[in-house]
């Protein structure tokens, strides 16, 4: 499943929407908390249009939902497509930091 513009799978690890998916996958979270989550766990600072450009683009592939709105603010949660796709992309990788691991000599990972 193609989750980012680039190509066949996710490109970079700090790609918008592998970000998004990932601070999901913990749980439905609603903008401004995906954004510190983001920050918090990738030390990625998303920008209001690149937040929710990427959260319309995942809802428009059907990978995330929006939930009814709390208050003002509307949490999103990942859908079952969305949960395949980032475990697609984390296995993806996974096996490019092996293989850029095993080419430096490094220690294998667990």
């Amino acid at each position: 499943m193609v989750i980012s513009r680039g190509g066949p799978g996710l490109r970079r690890a700090n790609d918008p929407p592998l970000l998004i998916l990932t601070s999901l996958a913990e749980g439905p979270k609603h903008g401004h908390a995906l954004a510190k989550d983001i920050e918090d766990f990738a030390g990625v600072s998303l920008g209001p249009g690149a937040l929710y450009g990427a959260i319309t683009r995942l809802e428009e592939r059907g990978l995330i939902e929006a939930l009814e709105a709390d208050d003002r603010r509307r949490p999103y949660r990942i859908t079952p497509a969305g949960h395949a796709a980032l475990a697609e992309a984390v296995a993806e990788m996974r096996r490019l930091a092996e293989v850029g691991a095993t080419r430096l000599g490094l220690p294998r990972f667990a």
